[in-house]
């Protein structure tokens, strides 16, 4: 996105880089691929990294774990090939008079032409070998005693770089360009200041702080432009979008309660309230819905479509998998069944047709209902009279398009989405920053602990005789495999393999199979045994990671836990501790690369999902986490969203006063 908000044409920074000294077609088709094509981009072009070259190291000092600055006289160079000269190494040999470096590069003859014995240079990189010394493919700087100032003795800032555009004449292109049109910055926000000063310290800063303070300051600008945005959006909606209240008047919320068998909780309460409060308006809701696993969404949600239907209104519910709109259908029917409420359900391969929705629909006007589906509720057929709510459930399944999608089903109808992946703090002021935030942040009581272990594969054998004691008890498992059938890959185990082999070691409880692959009567049939404690072992892939509510079920195991990522094994151990009794994640894993244990180690220490978001967002950043899928993700030159939490809350301040 921009850095702030658009600037005149007339401004000397909109011209094109053609336009300073040195940049012709070719340097500016070279620049281009680094996406600047104005002198305000290149402005704004930030450095990759940083080196510290008021101290170079001494060659003899080099160590092979650590990258490092030296500088010496080329005292050799040369090109020798290899195998009918189809293969060549550049290699030239550097002294500062403590060692020599040897430095190669594969493939790349022509670089000879650029190195002189005699000449000084300056090399950054990280030894190969200590006998001799040798750097492959350091990165270089021939020190020429003209404009040494912007190369050496300082905080030296290295720019993304593409083929044939040197290091040097760029950072000496960005020095000169700050000489000359610095005074050109603007200030984006007339009440603050400092925006030219933070460009300079970017570029070139005096100390190692100011490369931060310089960040931060332009996040700022970014943020605040992205806030302002949300807040004009928002603002436009609201003056034109009328949503039908939906507060309801207690004659189908009352019995319903009083039927439950327990009591909202203090947290579903204060949330319910703020629910009702927005549905009640003619300003249509926008409200997400965040609640660790086993919180208690789902009944907030029943209240929220009981709400609309007492107004007169239907309500839909949209679920990313057939297991948990299933999973759905059945708890609501059941909720709904007394108070002669229809609850219909639309899924790509079930479309029922009770004689409940049947009269539904053949009234005139329809009577207020609930359909309750897959993406099936997106299609052209799919219609809702009198449409007051539309709930989204695990919303991070779908995409931002298809929410829109589907709100356009109705006319503004209230929108509730819900998640038990809780979202980042600075994801739910960006990503989210249209929808107001309502957060259940205590679980029902009653519910046993849930411990997570993480074990090596050689202790399967004493974790199959564990999960045989509890089975013993009457309790039940999941064990959840990568893949659906092995796929050559080293270590990587398939279901349906395991199935076969590991049923007979936990015989005599019975085992169920489902995954992806089998057909929606297959998997339905697999997830009813298992609900009707049937089958006590349930085998499956991550399809289980949402849509499973069985309180009986203690214990997860999960192979190669880490090929799998910290919202998913987060989701996974969701499916148990639903009971009263304690329940036992174990996750099993042995070659583990830094970022697997990192996460791995997390979900040994708690079991907090929003002390897991925001270590998710930490270990991956906001691209990966967010996946494709939310098409309406911001990307940022200098902000930061697993650390500028503080800087997004400054800016919606500033933004909410400028729009005031």
């Amino acid at each position: 996105m921009p850095a702030a908000a658009p600037h005149r044409q007339t401004s000397p920074l909109t011209q094109p880089v053609t336009a300073l000294t040195g940049v012709g077609k070719e340097r500016s088709a070279q620049l281009a691929r680094l996406e600047v094509f104005t002198i305000e981009d290149l402005l704004f072009l930030r450095p990759r990294r940083y080196e510290d070259r008021r101290n170079f190291a001494a060659i003899a000092a080099l160590r092979a774990d650590r990258p490092a600055t030296a500088r010496g006289k080329i005292v050799a160079l040369g090109v020798k090939w290899y195998r009918h000269r189809e293969k060549s190494i550049f290699e030239l040999i550097l002294d500062d008079g403590t060692a020599r470096l040897h430095c190669r590069w594969w493939n790349l003859p022509f670089m000879e032409k650029y190195f002189a014995v005699g000449d000084e240079l300056v090399v950054f990189g990280k030894l190969l070998s200590l006998k001799p010394r040798t750097m492959d493919h350091p990165e270089t700087e021939t020190v020429t005693g003209e404009e040494n100032f912007i190369h050496l003795n300082r905080i030296t800032p290295i720019y993304p770089l593409t083929e044939g555009l040197p290091q040097r004449w760029l950072r000496a292109l960005v020095w000169r360009t700050l000489a000359d049109f610095a005074r050109h910055i603007p200030e984006p926000w007339p009440t603050m200041k400092g925006r030219a000063q933070a460009i300079r310290m970017l570029h070139f800063p005096e100390t190692e702080a100011d490369t931060e303070i310089a960040r931060r300051r332009l996040a700022l600008d970014e943020f605040i432009e992205l806030q302002r945005q949300i807040g004009l959006r928002r603002k436009n909606f609201e003056a034109k979008a009328r949503a039908w209240p939906c507060g309801g008047d207690n004659h189908l919320i009352k019995p319903f309660l009083a039927r439950l068998g327990f009591k909202l909780t203090g947290a579903q309460t204060a949330v319910l309230r703020e629910l009702r409060r927005d549905m009640s308006g003619t300003h249509p809701m926008r409200r997400l819905l965040q609640g660790d696993v086993g919180s208690g969404k789902t009944v907030v949600a029943a209240c929220c479509a009981l709400l609309a239907i007492e107004s007169g209104y239907s309500a839909a519910l949209m679920a990313p998998t057939e297991i948990l709109a299933e999973q759905h259908f059945r708890t609501f029917s059941n909720w709904f069944a007394p108070l002669e409420i229809p609850v219909a359900m639309r899924t790509g391969h079930r479309k029922t047709s009770d004689a409940g929705s049947q009269a539904a629909a053949q009234l005139s006007p329809p009577r207020a209902s609930l359909t309750i589906g897959t993406h099936a509720l997106l299609t052209a057929s799919f219609a809702l009279p009198n449409l007051g709510l539309v709930i989204i459930d695990e919303q991070h399944k779908f995409g931002v398009a298809q929410r829109e999608q589907f709100l356009r089903k109705g006319r503004y109808p209230h929108l509730l989405v819900m998640t038990a992946t809780p979202i980042p703090r600075t994801l739910g002021l960006t990503v989210y920053g249209e929808l107001d935030i309502s957060v259940i942040d205590a679980s029902p009581p009653g519910r046993g602990t849930v411990k997570t272990f993480v074990r090596t594969e050689d202790k399967l054998p004493k974790v199959w005789e564990f999960i045989r004691s509890k089975l013993a008890e009457g309790r039940q498992a999941c064990i959840v495999y990568p893949r659906v059938e092995d796929s050559g890959q080293n270590g990587i185990k398939a279901v349906t393999k395991e199935f076969a082999k590991i049923k007979q070691t936990l015989a005599p409880y019975r085992s169920g199979l489902v995954h992806g692959r089998l057909n929606s009567q297959e998997k339905e049939a697999a997830m009813a045994a298992f609900r009707a404690n049937t089958i006590q072992v349930l085998f499956a892939t991550s399809l289980i990671e949402v849509g499973v509510d069985v309180p009986n079920a203690t214990i997860m195991l999960v192979e190669n836990a880490g090929q799998f990522g910290l919202a998913q094994l987060h989701q996974l151990r969701g499916r148990i501790g639903r009971g009263a009794h304690d329940s036992y994640c174990i996750l099993v894993a042995d070659a583990q690369t830094p970022e697997a244990a990192a996460r791995l180690k997390v979900m040994e220490e708690t079991t907090d999902g929003f002390r897991i978001a925001e270590a998710d967002l930490q270990l991956r950043g906001p691209g990966e986490l967010l996946g494709q899928q939310q098409s309406g993700a911001p990307s940022f030159r200098f902000g930061d969203l697993a650390t500028d939490y503080d800087l997004l809350i400054e800016a919606r301040k500033f933004a909410a006063k400028e729009l005031a």
